[in-house]
């Protein structure tokens, strides 16, 4: 029995890469390229024009970037598999496109050896990102699963005194809410920081935003 075909939209700003890519992907009798596009706004109208199985994007298109573009089509084709192909590998991009939906990330600096293995993952929906991301990701999660049991270990008072410092408080402002004195204040500040591996109030505050603790 032969394979499905699987329908690929390419959208990269260089023809060049576009050409690369579609090259590649040529060779492999069940790919099909139906559409390619130069920037993320013609990639979305092709997109939902052609409803493809995979969309293969640049992160740094033109118009609508990458994170945008991938929030846009999950939102309208949630069985539409992404593969994001690009030059960057950092953690705060790749978190925000791992919760767009984006299944796979592949650099271009990986794509002699990874393109075909990607595309073949994501077209039995399996994710896929190379090695180098590969790590990258895992680090960040070590680090976040590593920060979540952290936080559970914070006690009410120190989880209380965190979110008065993100939302900006003095020492002496947070010791005047809770009735505690300043000395106090600093203690809990101090242990939070500890258990929480952090090394300044920015730190603190971006942890906070990012675990919910306040709004951004």
């Amino acid at each position: 029995m032969s394979s499905p075909v699987r329908r690929i939209v390419l959208a990269d700003d260089h023809e060049a890469i576009r050409l690369g890519v579609r090259s590649v992907l040529s060779t492999h009798p069940d790919w099909r390229v139906v559409g390619e596009a130069s920037n993320g706004r013609d990639a979305l109208e092709l997109i939902r024009e052609v409803r493809p199985d995979i969309a293969i994007l640049d992160y740094s298109l033109p118009m609508m970037n990458g994170l945008e573009l991938t929030r846009a089509i999950k939102k309208e084709l949630p069985r539409t598999e992404i593969l994001i192909f690009t030059m960057h590998d950092r953690e705060d991009v790749l978190a925000e496109l791992l919760k767009a939906g984006v299944r796979g990330y592949l650099l271009k600096s990986d794509a002699s050896k990874h393109l075909v293995a990607a595309v073949e993952a994501l077209s039995i929906r399996r994710p896929y990102f190379s090695g180098n991301v590969s790590q990258t990701l895992l680090d960040r999660f070590i680090e976040m699963a590593a920060r979540d049991a952290a936080a559970t270990a914070l006690t009410p008072r120190e989880r209380e005194i965190v979110q008065l410092i993100a939302e900006g408080r003095l020492n002496k402002e947070i010791a005047a809410i809770l009735g505690l004195s300043i000395k106090t204040v600093e203690t809990h500040r101090a242990a939070a920081m500890h258990k929480l591996d952090l090394n300044s109030t920015a730190d603190l505050v971006r942890y906070a935003v990012r675990n919910n603790i306040i709004e951004a």
